[in-house]
């Protein structure tokens, strides 16, 4: 008796899992845009795993020069030469970027901008999740908000001529439902130095907050350049970023969910790969999208006088020079 009502049991969870993971991936955005990017070059940060890699190899197939920006440049070399076979583009490249270091994210980018004449498609997609303790990054920065929010700021802004010259283009921030976790964001202790550290996963928010602050009033600055930017929100997506910074109980049966249930990363990508791409969307803006379609953030997200005061804060923390502001 006791063997049947577990085995009852069992199979109205598995029934339940496999219908919400089809109801998920039925409802869930896809780009369907077939635009060729031949002639297009496009950078992807974090593309050696999860949803920056199947955007690197979405952008690879459709023709465009594709620059992996990664901090582990052996693991991104060999995603590289899978994405060559697979889509037989063999213009896909390896740039080495910590977007935790800004020594290392000001490396990259003068390095791109001595070697590179165009750029068309950034994506800012690495990232990491929460940490449990606050930990410091060699700039003085939390780790997480360095990695998340802070590097990508300092990229995007000695990118921006070159964005600028090469216009069309387009920036794509990946950010994350998260951001609804904060109803606020203290833009004179965004290293949490004044404030208690918060829990992990509102960290992490508080760095997915900022992304969509930092596109709003870069999309303002950008005005009549013909240079959009934009955020997204992939999904409950499985990816190695489940397992990045300390993992705890609860972290893990999220990661497990996500798992069963869950985007793969294929999927996963689709929303940034719409946004770099789409016809649609060729003169959006400062938006926010989930499974390609334009959604509402939360209050905090929306506060363009935050967005300024919170840009004012990036430009003193990462100690932005006159010669990397291109606005």
């Amino acid at each position: 008796m006791v063997c049947c009502v577990v085995t009852t049991v069992v199979a109205a969870v598995v029934v339940l899992i496999l219908t919400v993971k089809f109801i998920y991936h039925y409802q869930s955005g896809r780009c369907t845009s077939k635009t060729r990017l031949v002639g297009k070059t496009a950078i992807v940060t974090g593309a050696s795993a999860g949803i920056g890699k199947e955007t690197a190899r979405d952008l690879a197939q459709r023709g465009a020069r594709v620059i992996l920006a990664c901090r582990n440049v052996e693991k991104a070399e060999r995603v590289a030469e899978d994405i060559k076979k697979t889509t037989g583009n063999t213009d896909v490249v390896v740039r080495e970027v910590d977007t935790s270091d800004l020594t290392s994210v000001r490396k990259f980018a003068e390095d791109i901008l001595r070697t590179e004449t165009a750029l068309h498609i950034l994506v800012n997609n690495a990232g990491m999740s929460g940490m449990k303790k606050r930990k410091l990054t060699a700039d003085g920065l939390e780790v997480t908000m360095a990695t998340n929010h802070f590097g990508h700021f300092l990229l995007t802004n000695m990118l921006l001529g070159l964005l600028k010259t090469s216009a069309p283009s387009r920036v794509v921030n990946v950010s994350s439902v998260a951001h609804h976790f904060c109803s606020s964001l203290d833009v004179d202790d965004l290293n949490f130095e004044k404030n208690p550290f918060p829990k992990s996963l509102i960290v992490y928010g508080h760095s997915k907050l900022a992304n969509i602050l930092f596109t709003k009033e870069l999309s303002e600055k950008l005005r009549g350049t013909d240079v959009t930017a934009n955020s997204v929100h992939p999904g409950a997506v499985y990816t190695e970023i489940m397992w990045k910074g300390e993992t705890n109980l609860i972290k893990s049966i999220f990661a497990l969910l996500v798992w069963l249930m869950g985007k793969d990363e294929k999927l996963g990508a689709q929303t940034s790969i719409y946004l770099a791409v789409s016809e649609e969307v060729n003169n959006v803006t400062g938006k926010y999208y989930v499974d390609c379609k334009d959604t509402k953030v939360s209050a905090a997200a929306k506060d363009a006088g935050l967005a300024k005061k919170l840009w004012e804060a990036s430009e003193q923390l990462v100690k932005l020079r006159p010669e990397e502001r291109h606005y």
